[in-house]
């Protein structure tokens, strides 16, 4: 996928400064554009855009396609005149401008968002012809039926549960304005998007999105689709659910609670249905990471009715069948987690760029995969990923012994690619790592913010398995997007040719 070296930093566009309680497609953002490329960087990666659901992951979303509506920039509405400033300037987002207040967020944006809407030129051409085009009607229709419902799970709909037309049709003929208004979300969204990666192409910065592998239960899909994408029971519940067996996160596995596809009836079609949202993906980004790739080699099946995840059994994929002719997609396969042969297969058969991340090799292991000096050329590497601790607060976290097998590991790191670290401190650790990684042959390297930043644990994106308020929450401020930071990357990348 890459001809010559790069590096970039994954930042969720969440935790971009803002005082509306969360990132958004404004100023801050083509801000950050520009310290990109002030600082030599080729690549922004976000994680995933689709609106947040359980637990505030964006891994469990109620639409494979839909746009997050919080991401949408109050500012930018009101200077296209959809909003006064009154309207949302003054509102209470949040009390703690270092974290998202979801449940705020919740209460009040889509209040504000509807003003916007009631505004809106009705009669305009792109409008008409978006609404048209039909592309996120599903995911407007379940909104607006959710809204109804109270925001109970489609399972409690009543005459909605299941589809029938002829309920839907009256539905919606009822709630046209509701329906209208969450097309509107998404309509809102995309010109925002297309102006800000327009900017950050223009500027020679490529956004690399992030594709869940899976919907959450309560969706769109699995509402008016799950006959035709989902394994299911005879009353049309989930007959298994995703996740991981015990792993390097935690020792009960990880119960995802994701319903599985039915690849056996996907392939009818020829997996119709995933071609065309990684098309739609690929329109949306510069270059897509998928995430849990082996997935599509054998997946972790879990009775639906269990309560964690150690009890499972590995279900065969599509394989290679679903990405032929896809072979030169600009596509990063997160290949991480229980890897085999099957999965080594299928990564040299697409030929996608699997991933690295450094904090794994930390282990005592000189031949661990993880290792920089071992990443070969086809890779995408990283400190550590949006499951990983901040690499600060990995080190500060660790026991007498797992210090010393760290520092052997990374003196071993720094000779073997010639790094020199200043100090013996945490954040002399962080910096030496992250020029190691800079340093290996891996043909992309990504910096999450918070080790370009040497923060510790509280800046962490999210921990496996744990609900907390403190998962895809954290957020920066302006201050931290510092010159001084951008230089020692521009520096660090005209070193290593990046």
């Amino acid at each position: 996928m890459q001809r010559k070296k790069r590096a970039g930093i994954l930042l969720p566009l969440s935790q971009l400064p803002s005082p509306y309680g969360i990132g958004t497609m404004g100023k801050a953002a083509f801000g950050f554009v520009d310290w990109l490329a002030s600082a030599g960087m080729k690549i922004w990666q976000v994680l995933p855009l689709q609106p947040t659901g359980y637990g505030d992951s964006p891994y469990q979303s109620c639409s494979a396609g839909a746009l997050n509506p919080y991401f949408i920039d109050l500012d930018l509405l009101e200077e296209e005149g959809l909003l006064e400033r009154e309207e949302y300037a003054d509102a209470d987002w949040g009390a703690d401008a270092r974290r998202v207040d979801y449940a705020k967020l919740f209460s009040r944006r889509a209040a504000v968002l509807r003003r916007a809407y009631a505004r809106l030129d009705k009669t305009a051409r792109d409008w008409r012809d978006f609404c048209a085009k039909g592309e996120f009607y599903d995911f407007a229709l379940y909104m607006a039926c959710k809204e109804a419902c109270g925001y109970k799970p489609y399972a409690e709909w009543g005459t909605l549960r299941d589809g029938d037309s002829s309920a839907l049709r009256a539905f919606a003929a009822e709630h046209a304005e509701d329906i209208g208004f969450w097309q509107f979300t998404q309509y809102a969204f995309l010109k925002q998007w297309r102006a800000l990666k327009g900017y950050a192409n223009a500027r020679g910065v490529e956004i690399m999105g992030d594709m869940p592998i899976y919907v959450a239960a309560d969706s769109a899909e699995m509402w008016l689709h799950g006959k035709e994408l989902f394994l299911l029971d005879g009353e049309g519940n989930p007959a298994a659910v995703a996740g991981v067996p015990p792993d390097a996160f935690s020792d009960s596995g990880q119960l995802w609670g994701n319903p599985v596809y039915d690849w056996e009836k996907m392939k009818a079609d020829g997996y119709g249905w995933w071609r065309r949202r990684i098309a739609r993906a690929l329109e949306l980004y510069d270059i897509v990471r998928i995430d849990h790739f082996r997935g599509f080699d054998r997946f972790y099946a879990i009775p639906a009715d269990s309560a964690d995840a150690r009890v499972g059994t590995w279900e065969d994929g599509p394989k290679e069948a679903l990405f032929q002719g896809l072979e030169g997609a600009k596509i990063v396969a997160e290949d991480l987690g229980t890897i085999d042969d099957g999965v080594r297969s299928l990564m040299r058969k697409t030929g996608y760029p699997g991933m690295k991340v450094m904090e794994f090799g930390f282990n005592g292991d000189p031949y661990s995969e993880h290792k920089p000096q071992n990443f070969p050329a086809n890779c995408v590497a990283y400190t550590g990923t949006h499951d990983n601790s901040p690499l600060v607060g990995y080190i500060e976290g660790m026991d007498g012994n797992g210090r010393k097998v760290f520092d052997a590991d990374l003196k071993g790191m720094c000779r073997a690619l010639g790094v020199h670290r200043h100090g013996s401190d945490a954040k002399s650790a962080c910096r030496a790592a992250t020029e190691a990684l800079f340093a290996s042959a891996a043909e992309t390297v990504v910096l999450p913010m918070h080790d370009v930043l040497c923060l510790g644990e509280e800046a962490r994106i999210n921990r496996p398995s744990l609900l907390s308020p403190l998962n895809w929450s954290y957020r920066l401020s302006a201050k931290d997007f510092r010159a001084t930071q951008a230089n020692r990357l521009r520096r660090l990348a005209e070193k290593y040719g990046r």
